[in-house]
């Protein structure tokens, strides 16, 4: 009893240093994993020595990592897997091959013959383990399990999953004659085949039945009781078969997904997986020994060096060998980086067999643990490392259209980005009204959808602007993007606007903090799933209790109008900040002071119109009083000493800070937009626009005049001009500087180049009296 007693204390006092070290990281801006390790590292044996039951407390802390794979089961159905089954099937075993292989080979280069094949394989085996547990927790978080890269590693994983079994199976062997491997190989294989036979025929004719009796006796703990005791039943099973829990586990979630209960299931489990996923990573920390890894520091550091360069070096070619972009591929490689978290049971099952001595098994746990440590600050920073303009550039430049059809159309067409369930819907619906339409995605499995529905598409990645170039956005009439991943249709609505400023363009918006953040990167309108659901469920209900259907509709666009506001959840300013940071984190972002004496400076958004002028997007305001105004509007005035945050390309922000400074930029290859002082010794003040007749003398726009503080848009021609007024003109950059010298301005930096110069004086003779010409 006593004993028991201890085991609570000790399950108590893991849960909550695991809380207080996730707090803690939350509060730093760190993955809460993160937490979880540290507060384990504490408490563990090697800390403080507060566990006593630490055997106890990893065997609870198993059901974590079942419940986790379950959950990933049930989530990344048969259907799903079939999606990227070459790459997963294909390319997960080559993965697991060539790291075996390769560390077969290190081995023998080390001088480490004499122990081969047992130690080399089974050095391999553990390698060639990624983490589904951290990797899926960290795409959870960023909300990237649908995007292309997250599949492809979901995908691998699983196959790195089902493995273990085989891995698991073969160990025992590995020191014996090579004749006893093959034995133990194919014995491994028979029971994985029977296995995987049982669970289809279970899944067909069992689990469907036996959910829907549980389902009618309409008890929400009978039915999750009897979830979990099938996800353990089946688990146990596969470790009696002499496979794992965890492939067992897994292998439960895939059996539920194809039922119709499988949300209602993942939604009870939910809440056990992460109290167990806790405990799984707060006993992994238990494992890390400090001193140890403080007094092998150098060669523990080494080795993850050698383990993230050699996983990289392995996954990024496979990926790119089944036709996924570069960047799709250096995400991917860079996210499998790591070693498992179930290395930690070969290792442990390697030990008892003696495989390994204890200053190894050490190391290998050392170097496990610091790179499940590292794995989440890796993902974090790959958007950053994707911005860089070097790399950037190789990326636009490798990520070309892999097929276009033949019937594509070019002009006043809609472009679909995604033929997922939203686009296809969109596209159905379009067709019928006989509206062209073009798709675009970069999924193999959706491609051959669209060529057997014989809709025109361009195979590639949306966010490419080879891509969209390719689809003719520029010509579009509208663009809808139905993409599931948050950054790939931030990307493609930026890259979007690159092409076509004034284009129409709707986005999905799978999270409502995403809602903002896209109208303010030019969306003309943003759609949330969640949010369209209520307000259909609204307008049903008012409409029966007798609202007009007018004022229904009514009252329904102006929630849309304010951009779901209403019924969004408050959050705090410092809440809203810090999303917007993150979210600026996967777009080329740089916070930019507004020089003294700006032209912008008073301006309205609305006025200064930036983004089509430059192509920037202003995310965020910082005053010089210390105020933040996040998201701002049209009607938000720009203000002296303001700092702001700023989106777009790297000649984008260079054209903003150059007109910022007044000084000419050029956004387009063949235009300038540059904001113009009249001098007071103008030979044009008193003179009309009209009669100056700039657009057809020079090919040059007046966009605006600001007079007296006041912004004045698309003046008409009976505006004569004052000394002092400022015009925003836009037109070709030679006669821009044709211009300079009716007007005065002399700080054009073309003025100094003799050419230019010889240029200037014979157009200004032609445009103006000899009288009026000065030098």
């Amino acid at each position: 009893m006593q004993e028991d007693f201890r085991l609570i204390v000790d399950l108590v006092l893991v849960l909550a240093v695991a809380a207080g070290g996730g707090l803690l990281a939350a509060l730093c801006r760190q993955p809460v994993l993160l937490g979880y390790l540290l507060g384990g590292m504490v408490v563990g044996p090697a800390g403080l020595g507060l566990i006593k039951e630490l055997v106890q407390v990893e065997t609870l802390a198993q059901f974590g990592v079942a419940f986790l794979l379950f959950a990933l089961g049930v989530e990344f159905s048969f259907a799903e897997l079939k999606k990227v089954q070459a790459i997963a099937l294909g390319g997960g075993g080559l993965q697991i091959a060539l790291t075996i292989l390769v560390t077969v080979l290190v081995c023998g280069v080390a001088g480490a013959w004499e122990i081969l094949p047992a130690k080399g394989v089974f050095l391999g085996s553990i390698l060639s383990l990624s983490s589904t547990a951290v990797v899926l927790k960290c795409l959870m978080e960023r909300n990237e399990t649908a995007s292309s890269h997250g599949q492809v590693m979901l995908g691998i994983l699983v196959v790195q999953d089902l493995a273990l079994g085989l891995m698991l199976a073969v160990l025992p062997a590995l020191d014996q004659p090579p004749q006893l491997i093959g034995i133990a190989v194919v014995t491994a294989l028979l029971r994985i085949g029977l296995f995987a036979a049982g669970a289809v025929a279970a899944g067909i004719w069992l689990i469907p039945p036996l959910l829907r009796l549980l389902a009618r006796t309409e008890s929400k703990e009978l039915f999750l009781l009897g979830v979990v005791a099938l996800c353990l039943g089946i688990a146990l099973l596969t470790e009696h078969l002499g496979l794992s829990i965890e492939m067992g586990a897994f292998v439960a979630g895939l059996m539920i997904s194809e039922v119709e209960y499988a949300d209602q299931t993942l939604t009870y489990v939910e809440p056990l997986r992460d109290i167990f996923a806790t405990l799984f990573f707060a006993a992994i920390g238990m494992l890390i020994d400090p001193v140890f890894l403080w007094q092998n520091l150098e060669l523990i550091l080494g080795l993850v060096a050698l383990v993230f360069v050699g996983k990289f070096a392995i996954v990024m070619p496979l990926v790119m060998l089944f036709r996924y972009p570069l960047k799709t591929a250096l995400i991917a490689g860079l996210g499998l980086a790591q070693i498992g978290e179930f290395s930690f049971v070969l290792a442990s099952e390697g030990r008892s067999l003696g495989l390994v001595s204890r200053p190894v098994y050490l190391l290998i746990l050392g170097t496990t643990a610091v790179t499940l440590v590292l794995t989440p600050f890796v993902l974090r920073l790959v958007p950053k490392l994707l911005e860089l303009p070097w790399l950037r550039k190789f990326i636009e430049g490798q990520d070309l259209p892999l097929e276009i059809s033949a019937n594509t159309p070019q002009q006043n067409h809609v472009v679909v980005c995604g033929y997922g369930q939203v686009g296809k819907n969109l596209v159905r619906l379009l067709q019928e009204r006989d509206r062209p339409v073009v798709v675009i995605d970069q999924s193999e499995s959706r491609i051959q959808q669209v060529r057997e529905a014989g809709v025109p598409y361009v195979y590639g990645n949306a966010a490419s602007l080879h891509v969209l170039e390719k689809a003719g956005v520029e010509r579009a009439k509208s663009l809808a993007i139905a993409l599931p991943d948050p950054m790939s249709s931030r990307l493609c609505l930026k890259r979007a606007l690159e092409l076509s400023p004034d284009l129409d363009v709707v986005v999905r918006a799978t999270k409502d903090k995403d809602i903002e953040l896209l109208y303010q990167l030019g969306a003309r309108e943003v759609v949330q799933p969640e949010f369209e659901a209520s307000l259909e469920l609204a307008s049903h209900l008012l409409a029966q209790i007798g609202l007009a259907p007018i004022s229904i509709q009514q009252e329904m666009q102006q929630i849309r109008n304010h951009h779901y506001l209403e019924l969004r959840p408050e959050r705090t300013a410092a809440q809203v900040s810090r999303e917007l940071q993150q979210a600026t984190q996967d777009l080329n972002s740089r916070w930019y002071a507004l020089p003294a004496g700006s032209p912008l400076t008073g301006m309205t958004l609305e006025e200064a119109d930036l983004r089509y002028l430059t192509g920037v997007s202003l995310m965020a305001i910082k005053r010089a009083n210390g105020q933040e105004v996040d998201y701002p509007n049209a009607k938000t005035m720009l203000e002296k000493g303001d700092r702001l945050l700023l989106v777009g390309e790297a000649e984008e922000l260079a054209a903003l800070e150059e007109l910022a400074q007044s000084e000419a930029t050029v956004p387009e290859a063949n235009a300038a937009c540059h904001w113009l002082m009249v001098a007071a010794d103008s030979p044009a003040i008193g003179q009309t626009l009209g009669d100056l007749d700039i657009r057809r003398r020079f090919g040059i726009q007046v966009q605006a005049i600001r007079r007296d503080g006041k912004f004045l848009r698309f003046p008409d021609g009976n505006m004569a001009l004052r000394a002092g007024d400022r015009l925003l003109l836009c037109g070709g950059y030679l006669a821009m500087t044709q211009l300079q010298k009716l007007l005065a301005v002399t700080s054009s930096p073309l003025s100094s180049v003799p050419v230019v110069k010889a240029i200037e004086a014979e157009a200004l003779r032609e445009y103006l009296p000899l009288d009026s010409w000065r030098e």
